[in-house]
């Protein structure tokens, strides 16, 4: 490898709020607005949530303070971090490739999902919905995924948006239309949020969602919860595959990491709580089912809003609220994988976006014809698809065992060890990793990972 390959010039975020909004643009996607809300409704509602929180602090934040750690140590991106902190001969950097990998296929079938977000937005604001009833509603969704070539043109649309916001400058691209594309969103969700507190089942939704409920906890069982939760944590902040470790790299010294991922959690659980803020009181004011699972989005609150007073209005606004959130960690792994292959091959950004935004589009086609002309393919059994196999290949295999190989190369010492990771994390003002954190980082939170990834793909194929 010649020294070009391993020395391209590193960009730096240019304030701490660009390194927080991007950071938690990442972590904030379809999974907070679409999946949180209709897991919390599958698991309970409240007792759910306070799980979600323990969770979120016993395992989330760790990791992603490992992450960025990481990242800005080596001042690399996940394909070379190894490279720079491992010891000399070591197979650490084996997982820097998965990694890379990870951010691959997660946006393989995630740009998909993102066309949808822009698909209905266009849709209801044209009011292509306006005026259909339930079933009118379920065969409008049907019938996008039924149809490759407006699948196709959406999930291009997200491609080259994304692309060609990466290939500014990271301060003038990327940092600059997330700082906006993100204060958007939250303004939105607010919006969004006191609408729905003034709809007449309001106080039956917040009830639910808020306040815990022992005999809903013990219909819906314990462990179901437990699990639940525990997955849901564990996925929303995108932890195993570089995809935080990346913007550690972008990071200067002045701020100590643990406290900067407690403020990305935060501002993540935000919106996902402020999510069924939304959500939950539209279901009890038309007497939607809470846990009608995933056709939430694309089929029960479209029939909302055709009741709703400005419907059109409310709809349009919280589909550009779901496109946003779609789209900021569509703008965050693609420049990670910017990132990585630049370090790998020593291109030049423009190179990166442009030999990159070829290969994603072509990578992508097979989950959008997934859904029409591959639909025979069912890697899992009938009703699964080309989607399910990617998701699994991500979600169930490479982020948890991604997260687990990262803490512990972080704590051990045939890795890059306690005393590198506590001193590289520590480093600036803020909250710090303490010495009475190191039993549970170093024993505790590798098992739990272990056990939750064992566990996860017992479930998954039972």
């Amino acid at each position: 490898m010649n020294n070009n390959k391993q020395n391209t010039p590193r960009e730096h975020l240019g304030s701490r709020l660009g390194f927080i909004l991007l950071s938690a643009g990442c972590a904030i996607g379809i999974g907070n607005v679409w999946k949180f809300p209709y897991m919390a409704g599958q698991h309970g509602g409240a007792i759910f949530v306070l799980f979600y929180f323990a969770f979120l602090l016993l395992m989330g934040i760790p990791v992603l303070t490992m992450e960025f750690a990481l990242g800005r140590a080596a001042q690399k991106s996940p394909a070379r971090l190894y490279q720079e902190l491992a010891p000399k001969g070591s197979k650490w950097y084996l997982h820097g490739y998965a990694a890379v990998a990870g951010n691959y296929i997660l946006m393989m079938f995630y740009t998909t999902v993102a066309g949808w977000m822009l698909r209905y937005f266009v849709s209801t604001a044209k009011g292509d919905l306006a005026g259909l009833d339930a079933a009118g509603v379920g065969d409008y969704f049907g019938g996008m995924l039924s149809d490759p070539v407006s699948m196709t043109i959406y999930m291009g649309i997200v491609v080259v948006v994304g692309f060609l916001v990466c290939s500014f400058s990271l301060q003038k691209g990327l940092e600059k239309i997330t700082k906006i594309m993100m204060t958007s969103l939250l303004v939105i969700m607010v919006v969004l949020a006191v609408n729905g507190f003034f709809m007449d089942g309001a106080a039956e939704g917040l009830k639910f969602y808020l306040l815990p409920d022992l005999e809903q906890a013990n219909a819906v069982g314990w462990g179901n919860i437990i699990m639940g939760a525990l997955t849901q944590s564990f996925f929303t902040l995108s932890l195993g595959i570089g995809s935080m470790a990346i913007f550690g790299s972008y990071l200067n010294k002045d701020r100590a990491l643990f406290g900067e991922a407690i403020n990305v959690a935060v501002l993540d659980t935000f919106v996902a709580i402020t999510s069924g803020l939304i959500i939950f009181p539209a279901c009890f004011s038309y007497g939607v089912q809470v846990d009608s699972g995933p056709n939430l989005i694309f089929v029960t609150l479209p029939n909302i809003f055709n009741d709703l007073p400005l419907g059109r209005f409310w709809g349009s606004l919280f589909f550009v609220f779901l496109s946003f959130a779609a789209l900021s960690t569509v703008f965050a792994v693609f420049e990670n994988i910017i990132s990585c292959t630049r370090d790998m091959f020593g291109w030049s950004k423009r190179k990166a976006c442009l030999i990159n935004g070829v290969a994603m589009f072509l990578l992508s086609l097979p989950c959008v014809l997934g859904f029409n002309l591959l639909s025979g393919i069912t890697p899992f059994g009938e009703g699964s698809g080309i989607m399910d196999l990617e998701d699994f290949m991500v979600s169930n295999l490479l982020l948890p065992l991604g997260s687990l190989v990262f803490a512990v190369f972080c704590v051990c010492r045939y890795g890059w060890g306690w005393k590198k990771f506590v001193a590289e994390a520590n480093q600036g003002k803020g909250l710090k990793i303490a010495n009475w954190m190191r039993p549970y980082m170093t024993y505790v939170l590798p098992v739990i990972i272990f056990v939750f990834f064992v566990i996860s793909l017992i479930g998954f194929f039972a």
